[in-house]
């Protein structure tokens, strides 16, 4: 069982459709829940039982979430396979950078080009009604004068010019024309006039009125002009129904015009409806030609809705649409309202009637360039001619963005494949440079790279080769140091060392000569690192053997430098012992004075302790003097002795004596100790001798420990600047 079903995990995780997120799971299993509800919606339908009606929600919900859930997947499969390649995330970044502002650009250019066409067409008419509305006006001015003149002269008020037009002008076949004196009609209404009813003159006329107005349910254009003449008003009113015959004019060369007398009305204004009052607006035309009509009013349990449909009837369809003439010449229908005036009460409405115009963009751009003649022609040359440059210009922009586009995901593969290189180990791959470029340049800094990595490499190696040799010192080194110190019954003593770097300096050393005496060395080479650890084993080996093996010659001390009576009484007292420091120093400086460079040196100081007699005997070359630390707290530094060892030849050394009672302390360190600094300043002799005498009664190995993380908290986060050498004795009681 289990057999099949890793083979077809296998199958699907070959083709990628294994899910392998959370997301992805989830998604895939409420898709089986979707389908096994749907399954068994089904089921329960075909026996006939209602249970399957609760689990519609079930379906629809689950249904929902899992579209949602593949769509975000599909974007995340998009972002992950589709876009990787650095080529299909340029070319998307060129489809919404130059084609969706172009595609954007030029719909909204079409868009306002049609609402332009559209107003355009609508202003034709409009402006051929303001025409007509201008001309009843001029009639107007006419005959109000010509009555004017003759009740002021007292004779019959006729207007032999309106005659005339009645008689010769094709116009006023249509129009009609009242007067009043007054509130006395004058009688001289146009007996020709075909409109269906009579003019009335309304007490909301103004002196300068010329508008669109509805009479019996008829449109009309009416203008009216009033003249003060004695002590009454002289009204002239003149009105042409707006019929079909008049848009057929206007139509001929437009297109085809359509009339709705029936507007919307919102004249109310109201933004909230009281109790009494009622809200109503046209929502449209819907299929059938009607228009849906919504109430809005207040009763007693709040606003009321009601939706009524209205049949949206036209007055007239004037004129044709013209044939196209191209492809793009397509048909361009346009509304707009016109603000009609209700003849009876005077009240203006914004949308009283609907004026629609169908017409082609051919016949728009010949009307509009009618009166250019033939340099319309030029303009249409010309802009073909832009036309044609700007595609020019388009496919050359293709052309160089394809170019561009290789380039940059040609530079992006080489570094990919120079990726792959390196990370197998191929330092030596280079990329081949064939322009010169920014991405060149990246191409030069990155076999830049590669060389300096393969320079670096090779450093690293030589680095771990001389670090192996230096770990390799550095144990060499650690066996120069005292390995097993020898205790003395009087004195006990301890030594430490911390190198700065891989191997030290420094150097200290105890050197027993029998069970009375020991030999306590400390010194420092200048330098650090593998000059200064080379010196100071030969310094080690030097002491060691100049102290275990004799000296010839010492019992000649004139010969080696002895240079003074007292250095040889000093010599002379030293019972039993077969050196002493001072002449151990002379020999010490002449064999290093002709072994090392110039620049070498070494500060040593050596001392004899002598536990028959407490004493011990010292010589420092040039050394930190180290200090016996007494009981009371008395310190006495041991600073008999001359300059460093190896830097002058022909040097004498003078030799001192101290004694250790019970308790007393010697301390021996190098700058290591002392020379740290901080923001306070050095760590300082003064906090040494403090720390040692705090700690007197501890071990000697836990005193240097307290010692060096003294220290150590002192340098806080920097790097050990130096050496680190601490020697301690210890009288015993």
């Amino acid at each position: 069982m289990r057999l099949p079903f890793r083979y077809a995990r296998a199958r699907l995780s070959a083709a990628g459709l294994l899910p392998t997120t959370k997301l992805a799971w989830a998604a895939s299993y409420l898709l089986a829940l979707d389908l096994f509800f749907l399954v068994l919606r089904k089921v329960l339908g075909l026996f006939g039982t209602t249970y399957g009606n609760s689990l519609d929600g079930w379906v629809t919900f689950l249904t929902f979430v899992v579209v949602v859930l593949l769509v975000i997947l599909s974007i995340k499969w998009i972002k992950v396979r589709a876009l990787w390649r650095l080529r299909n995330r340029l070319i998307v970044t060129y489809i919404f950078i130059g084609v969706i502002p172009a595609f954007l650009l030029i719909t909204m250019s079409a868009i306002s080009a049609y609402l332009f066409s559209g107003q355009f067409a609508n202003f034709v008419v409009t402006a051929e009604f303001d025409s007509q509305l201008r001309s009843l006006k001029a009639v107007n001015s006419a005959v109000a004068n010509e009555l004017a003149q003759r009740i002021k002269n007292g004779e019959k008020p006729v207007a032999g010019s309106l005659a005339g037009l009645e008689e010769n002008d094709p116009l006023w076949k249509d129009r009609q024309s009242c007067a009043w004196y007054g509130s006395k009609p004058l009688g001289m209404c146009a007996t020709n006039a075909k409109s269906e009813s009579t003019l009335t003159l309304p007490p909301f006329v103004p002196s300068d009125f010329q508008k669109i107005v509805r009479d019996h349910d008829a449109l009309h254009l009416r203008a009216s002009t009033t003249l003060p003449v004695g002590n009454e008003k002289l009204t002239v009113i003149s009105s042409q129904p707006l019929t079909k015959g008049m848009a057929d004019k206007i139509a001929a060369n437009l297109g085809e015009i359509t009339l709705y007398p029936g507007g919307i009305d919102l004249s109310s204004g109201q933004k909230t409806p009281s109790r009494d009052t009622a809200i109503q607006a046209d929502t449209g035309k819907n299929a059938d030609g009607n228009v849906d009509t919504i109430s809005i009013s207040r009763g007693e349990n709040g606003y009321e809705i009601t939706n009524s449909k209205q049949r949206l009837e036209p007055a007239f369809t004037a004129g044709t649409l013209p044939p196209a003439l191209g492809f793009f010449d397509r048909e361009i229908t346009f509304g707009a309202p016109l603000p009609v005036v209700d003849w009876a009460t005077g009240k203006e409405n914004k949308s009283g009637a609907v004026l629609r115009v169908q017409t082609r963009p051919s016949v728009l751009y010949a009307r509009l360039f009618a009166a250019l003649g033939d340099f319309a022609e030029g303009v249409e040359f010309i802009l073909f001619g832009v036309l044609i440059v700007f595609g020019i210009i388009e496919v050359f922009a293709l052309f160089i963005g394809t170019r561009l586009n290789r380039t940059i995901t040609g530079a992006v593969a080489q570094l990919y494949d120079a990726t792959k290189h390196i990370n197998r180990g191929d330092f030596r791959h280079r990329i081949p440079v064939k322009s010169q470029d920014q991405l060149a340049a990246l191409a030069n800094s990155f076999n830049s790279m590669t060389a300096s990595i393969e320079n670096l490499i090779e450093e690293q190696k030589e680095k771990q080769r001389l670090q192996n040799e230096l770990t390799i010192a550095q144990e060499v080194q650690k066996q120069l140091f005292p390995q097993q110190i020898t205790q003395l019954e009087s004195l006990e003593v301890f030594g430490f060392c911390r190198p700065a770097r891989t191997v030290s300096g420094d150097y200290y050393d105890f050197l027993a000569i029998n069970s009375e005496k020991l030999v306590l060395a400390v010194g420092d080479v200048s330098g650090k690192g593998i000059s200064a650890a080379l010196l100071m084993a030969t310094i080690h080996s030097a002491v060691r053997a100049y102290s275990q093996e004799g000296i010839p010659f010492l019992r000649e001390a004139v010969a080696v430098g002895a240079g003074s009576a007292s250095e040889m009484m000093m010599v002379s007292t030293l019972r039993g012992a077969e050196t002493s420091p001072a002449v151990l120093l002379n020999l010490l400086n002449h064999q290093l004075y002709q072994s090392t460079p110039s620049e070498k040196y070494a500060t040593l100081f050596l001392g004899i302790y002598d536990g028959s007699s407490r004493q011990i005997y010292f010589s420092n070359g040039g050394h930190l003097p180290p200090i016996i630390l007494s009981n009371d707290g008395a310190i006495h530094r041991l600073e008999n002795g001359g300059m460093v060892v190896g830097l002058f030849d022909d040097q004498t050394y003078q030799e001192g004596a101290a004694r250790l009672a019970e308790g007393d302390i010697f301390l021996a360190y190098s700058d290591g100790v002392t020379e740290p600094e901080n923001d306070f300043g050095e760590f300082g002799e003064d906090r040494l001798v403090e720390l040692v005498h705090a700690n007197r009664e501890l071990p000697l190995a836990r005193i240097s420990e307290i010692v060096t993380a003294a220290v150590d908290d002192w340098i806080g986060a920097k790097e050990q600047p130096d050496d680190i050498t601490l020697v301690l004795a210890r009288a015993r009681h």
